[in-house]
């Protein structure tokens, strides 16, 4: 395996090779590593995520760099790292350390500036985080802190939250998600099946119903009430 170590000069075949042990490495890193390491980027995320893809990008375009000692940097690292998460869930101090405790940013309906200046934000980028949330007025918002992960969490005024079947003590139907059963211009004749329909069914509904063929369906479902939604192709 001449091209793990540090080479003069590489092959193509030796170039492909190192990319390919450096890509499954980092691979199997990331499913050590967890879920957890790539949705949420906190601070110990962060800094192994940089630091593992600054290590192992390195031998992988500089022939005369070995991968030998990426992988061991990279072991330690990911050993590190466990290491960290562990003594966060066992220590109390150690996760107040990592993770501080979440910024009030709005209370009550009232921004408070000083949160804003710690968390080292914009009444801009709060407004932001609001129009994502569908909130057009901050008096409406009980609680507002930003978070470790450097995002917003609101909680509204129970008196703007929308109302529930629950709150009228009426029953809902259970969830369910509805089949795909054309897609792009195709029939799934396997969740056809399982809706038990056929071909003809599906045809003589979208010439009922939409007066278009199965080719000119971009996306169809069907529920259990067996209702059927057709997106066109536009």
């Amino acid at each position: 395996m001449d091209f793990f170590q540090s080479q003069d000069t590489l092959t193509i075949t030796e170039w492909i090779l190192r990319a390919v042990v450096g890509y499954l490495f980092l691979v199997i890193v990331a499913r050590i590593m967890g879920q957890r390491a790539i949705s949420q980027l906190r601070l110990l995320d962060f800094v192994i995520a940089l630091v593992i893809g600054n290590i192992i990008a390195h031998p992988l375009s500089d022939q005369h760099l070995g991968l030998k000692g990426s992988v061991i940097t990279t072991i330690a690292l990911v050993v590190l790292y466990l290491c960290s998460l562990y003594m966060i869930l066992k220590w109390p101090r150690v996760r107040k350390l990592v993770n501080p405790k979440p910024i009030i940013l709005i209370d009550d309906g009232k921004i408070i500036s000083k949160g804003l200046k710690k968390a080292r934000i914009s009444i801009d980028i709060l407004v932001e985080e609001l129009r994502k949330e569908k909130v057009n007025d901050v008096s409406k918002v009980a609680l507002a802190t930003w978070e470790a992960e450097g995002r917003v969490s609101f909680f509204l005024d129970p008196k703007y939250e929308p109302l529930t079947p629950d709150y009228f003590q009426m029953k809902a139907d259970p969830f369910e998600l509805p089949r795909t059963i054309i897609k792009e211009g195709k029939i799934n004749l396997k969740e056809l099946q399982e809706s038990q329909k056929d071909e003809f069914w599906v045809n003589s509904s979208l010439e009922r119903l939409y007066q278009t063929e199965v080719k000119n369906v971009l996306l169809a479902t069907l529920d259990s009430k067996e209702n059927l939604k057709v997106f066109l192709y536009k």
